[in-house]
C-alpha cells in the first residue's frame, strides 16, 4: 500500500481501493443470475464497442448515476433501444462485471473512437496529479442490495409479484376456507378477526414464522386468444391474513351419551384488505418476497404471443404502468426480464377505391413495449412499458428487434 503524505493525509486512491475491495466481498454475497446469452451478448460488444449509430441522439458524455434511477431508464439515455441493456453493460464490461450492481453516485463515461463507442467507469487518462485528502477514521455499514439500481421502479411490480396467482382446475378448491365470522358478520375488511378450516387436513401453525396468507377468491378461466383453450385459473386476490391459533379438535360427549368430534376452527386476523373478504373465500401462504433484480433483454429466439387479459380490470384495455397477462409461459421459453414489442392488429376493411370492393388488411403496427416480470408455467405477467395508444387483450407480441 502507498505510504502516507507527509502531512499525514492518504490519497485518495488508497481509500478509494479499500473501499472498493469492501464493496466488492459484499456484492459477491449477492447471488442475482446473469444468463449465458446475456454475458456472451456483453462480451462480443465489450471487444469493440457499439457502433455510433447505436447510440441515442442525446447520449451524454458522462452522467453521474442518481437515485430514482433505474437500469431501463440509464439504459435508453444512452441507447436507442433501453432493451439492449446487455449491449450497454457490455460496453463497460471490465468496470461492471454485473448489470445488478450500479449505484447512485457511480459516474459513467462514454468513450467514441474509430466509430465505436464505449461506457466506462473511469474517467479518460490524463496526468493530472491525483489529489490528495485528509480523512478521519469511521466506519459505515449499508447492504448494497438495498441501493443497487431497480431495472424499473420496483413500486410499479412489487404488488404483482405477490398478489397474481395462477392455478390448475381445482387447486383452489384444496386451500383453507374462511367458515365463519366473529358476531356472524357478512364481510370481513382489515381488523377484523375470521375462522378457517383446512380442506386437506386442519390447518395448523405452520412454524418458523410462515403464518402470513394470501386470500383468494374466484378462480377465473383464461383462454388462449388463439386457440381458446384453457391456460390456466388466474385467482382474485382480496386480502391478508395472519394465523392466530391454529385449527384443533377434541372429543365430547353428545346428549345422546355417545362420543363425537367437536372441531374448533383455526383463528385468523385480517391484516390487509383489497376487497372486503367472505365466508368461503381461500387462503395461501405468503410466498416468499420476491427481490429478483430484472435485467431488460430481447427473447434470444423468436417468441410471438398474445395478450390473455388487463390484471384487475374488468375492461378489455390497458394503459402504461399497468399489468397484462400473457399466453405463454416458461414451457415456450418466457423468463423473467424478456421484454416484447407490441403490435396493434391492422384493420380490416373494405377498399372502396376499387371497383371489385376488395377485402384489405392493414399492417400491424409496432405500439409499444412491454416486460416479463412473474412468468407461470402456460401464462405469464407483464407491465407495460410505454405505448402510444391503447392496449387491447388479443393484441400481439413479438421480439422488439
Amino acid at each position: 500500500m502507498e505510504k502516507m503524505t507527509k502531512d499525514g493525509s492518504v490519497p485518495t486512491l488508497v481509500w478509494t481501493l479499500v473501499i472498493a475491495a469492501a464493496l466488492c466481498a459484499t456484492a459477491q454475497a449477492q447471488n442475482f443470475p446473469i444468463s449465458p446469452a446475456q454475458r456472451a451478448t456483453a462480451q462480443q460488444v465489450a471487444q469493440g464497442g457499439v457502433p455510433l449509430s447505436e447510440l441515442s441522439e442525446t447520449a451524454p458524455d458522462n452522467y453521474t448515476v442518481k437515485s430514482g434511477d433505474t437500469l431501463w431508464g440509464i439504459s435508453g439515455l444512452f441507447l436507442k433501444s433501453p432493451w439492449r441493456w446487455p449491449e450497454l453493460w457490455g460496453m463497460n464490461l471490465e468496470d461492471i462485471r454485473n448489470p445488478h450492481r450500479i449505484y447512485p453516485g457511480q459516474q459513467l463515461f462514454l468513450v467514441k473512437a474509430n466509430g465505436r463507442a464505449r461506457l466506462s467507469t473511469r474517467a479518460p487518462s490524463d496526468d493530472s496529479e491525483i489529489p490528495t485528502v485528509k480523512v478521519s477514521p469511521r466506519t459505515r455499514v449499508e447492504a448494497l442490495s438495498s441501493t443497487s439500481l431497480p431495472t424499473i421502479p420496483f413500486n410499479l411490480i412489487e404488488p404483482f409479484l405477490a398478489e397474481p396467482l395462477i392455478v390448475e382446475e381445482g387447486d383452489l378448491l384444496k386451500a383453507p376456507r374462511i367458515v365463519g365470522t366473529r358476531d356472524q358478520r357478512v364481510l370481513l375488511s382489515r381488523g377484523d378477526r375470521g375462522y378457517v378450516r383446512g380442506s386437506d387436513g386442519p390447518l395448523l401453525d405452520p412454524g418458523s414464522g410462515k403464518r402470513v396468507y394470501r386470500v383468494f377468491r374466484n378462480a377465473t378461466a383464461q383462454r388462449d386468444p388463439d386457440t381458446n383453450a384453457i391456460l390456466g385459473y388466474e385467482a382474485q386476490f382480496v386480502g391478508r391474513a395472519e394465523l392466530v391459533r391454529p385449527e384443533s379438535s377434541r372429543e365430547i360427549t353428545g346428549k345422546d351419551g355417545k362420543k363425537q368430534l367437536q372441531v374448533e376452527p383455526a383463528t385468523i386476523d385480517i391484516t390487509a384488505s383489497k376487497e372486503e373478504m367472505r365466508v368461503g373465500d381461500r387462503l395461501v401462504p405468503e410466498p416468499p418476497r420476491d427481490l429478483t433484480s430484472f435485467v431488460p433483454r430481447a427473447p434470444d429466439r423468436s417468441i410471438e404471443a398474445r395478450i390473455v387479459s388487463v390484471y384487475g380490470n374488468a375492461v378489455a384495455n390497458a394503459s402504461q404502468n399497468q399489468v397484462v397477462l400473457i399466453n405463454k409461459g416458461t414451457r415456450d421459453g418466457i423468463a423473467a426480464g424478456q421484454v416484447f414489442a407490441i403490435l396493434k392488429d391492422g384493420m380490416v376493411m373494405v377498399d372502396r377505391t376499387s371497383p371489385d370492393k376488395a377485402s384489405i388488411k392493414l399492417p400491424n403496427e409496432r405500439n409499444g413495449l412491454l416486460m416479463v416480470f412473474r412468468p407461470f408455467d402456460k401464462m405469464a405477467y407483464a407491465l407495460v412499458l410505454d405505448i402510444t395508444d391503447a392496449v387491447n387483450v388479443g393484441d400481439r407480441l413479438v421480439n422488439p428487434r
